[in-house]
Order: C-alpha cells, then structure tokens, then sequence
C-alpha cells in the first residue's frame, strides 16, 4: 500500500522452518517503522532489525505474517512520485486515493478500483510507476487507466482549466461575503454538521459481539475512539494507555487483523478509525 506522504506498506506471509529458533528476513529497504511479525498461532513474535534485515525468533512457528512500513521505495521530482521496485515475487500494490498514473515500467497483469483506489497485480523484477495528484475520479463513469504522453498533457490542461475555475469561483465567493456577512457563520455551521454524520460510527456493543474473542485492553482502546468520534491519532491512543510505540502499533494491528479498525495516514502520522460495515464473524 502506497501512502500520500510517500510512504510503503508492506504486508506478507512467509513459510519458515518451525525447527529453527530465529529466521532472517530481508528487508525492502533501511528506513522501516512499525514492523510487526505474527506466528501462526496468532502471537507476537520478537524480532531485531539490523539495518535492512530482521531476525525474528520462531517459537516454532511454520507461517510468519509480516507488516512494516518503508520510506526507501517512492521518490519525487516536481509534482511526480515514482515507486521503484524489484520484487522477488509478484505482488499487489494499492496505490493512494485521488492519484493518477502518468507512467509504468511494464503492463500489469491487472488493474481495478477498489475504495476510489487504484489496485495493481504486479509480476516480479523491477517496476517503475509514476504518479500525481489529481482530483477524484468516478469509478462508475471511468475505468482505471494509465496515461501515455499526450493523456499527461490532457491531464496537465485539466488541472490548468480547474485553477482558473476555482479562482473565478473564489472572487465570486468573496463578493458574496461583502454582500451578505452572515454567509460564514451559515457556512461552519453546515460544515460541522458533516462532521458529526461523518464520525458517527458502531456502536462498541455490537463491535465486541461480533468480535467475542477481543481482549480486554483492545476493548479499552475501541471505546476511547468510539468515544472520540470514531476515529482517533496512534499518538493520541498511545498518550490515553501510557503504551510505547511498538505495543501500541501491536494492538492496533490485532484489531485491523480482527476487521474492527482501518489506518490512513494523516500528516505523516497514523489515523485509526473504527470501520462502519463491521460483519459478524460465522
């Protein structure tokens, strides 16, 4: 998963020998957060990072999931982002909402919209994919696309043509203010509103009827950010719980696991928000 800060993602799920004690992983790059690695029973398992390698001690598992983040695959000149990659092996990449990509290496295997994101099935060796920042597109009426050169150009003509439509749209803005002063106050009010429906999340009890097995600090945590309007900051979660960053990103990640939360990124830190289509387990 690509995030808008130039971030990376990685999650993947290794089968390892369950006789050895400790296993080493190498690593995409130097510049990892957040790792976490879970046996196949479910527990945490404790691991060193020497620069871009990981030893993680086994406990006997046969299967390791592993998640961490990555700064060292997207670089940017201008207003373009290119991630540059050379996989072992094929791989799915996400890329970040509301971009556009105006250059790839090679034609992927597939390409679709998932959640206003463009989802990529990517074959091993090296990939190269250029990207901006554009205005959303409707997957109803478009379907996911790469641009060649003259669609960039065509591209760059939109964003131009947006810039003007806004500033005239801004004066006209402005004007009405001198004219009628209590257009502001009316304004924030509507936009507050918003804000309430949109932060409107399940209701805890349901959450932890559908999620019989949760445990009892990850309930604490799910409360506190019912209770802060669904959604709450990594940081904010570990200042509340007195928690250090990796414990923390730990629990949080047991409840992305359980499909209860979902992490965005928002000014280079984590967001976590409570899902609103949360199905009961069967």
């Amino acid at each position: 998963v690509i995030y808008s800060d130039g971030s990376t993602h990685v999650s993947t799920q290794i089968d390892v020998d369950p006789l050895e004690p400790d296993f080493e992983l190498d690593l995409f790059g130097k510049s990892i957060d957040n790792f976490v690695a879970v046996g196949d029973a479910g527990f945490l398992l404790s691991e060193e990072i020497v620069e871009d390698k990981a030893i993680i001690d086994t406990l006997g598992s046969s299967s390791i999931v592993i998640d961490y983040d990555i700064h060292d695959l997207i670089s940017k000149e201008g207003r373009v982002w290119t991630f540059s990659f050379d996989s072992p092996s094929d791989y799915t990449l996400l890329m970040p909402k509301n971009s556009v990509i105006v250059g790839i290496s090679g034609l992927p295997n597939n390409m679709e919209i998932v959640d206003e994101q463009t989802k990529l099935d990517l074959t091993s060796g090296l990939s190269e994919i250029n990207y901006i920042f554009g205005a959303p597109i409707n997957p109803t009426t478009h379907k996911p696309t790469i641009l060649d050169e003259s669609l960039f150009n065509y591209v760059n003509v939109v964003v131009i043509v947006g810039t003007v439509v806004a500033a005239v749209i801004g004066g006209v803005l402005i004007l009405k203010r001198k004219q009628q002063k209590s257009l502001p106050s009316t304004i924030q009010i509507e936009s507050v509103s918003e804000k309430q429906i949109e932060t409107k999340s399940i209701d805890t009890e349901t959450i932890f009827s559908f999620r019989p097995e949760m445990r009892d600090d990850d309930k604490e945590i799910v409360k506190f950010i019912s209770n802060n309007g669904g959604q709450a900051l990594e940081s904010e979660l570990r200042k509340k719980f007195l928690q250090p960053r990796t414990t923390m990103w730990r629990a949080v990640k047991r409840l992305e696991r359980l499909g209860v939360i979902e992490i965005d990124k928002k000014d280079l830190q984590n967001l976590v928000k409570l899902k609103k289509d949360l199905e009961e387990e069967k």
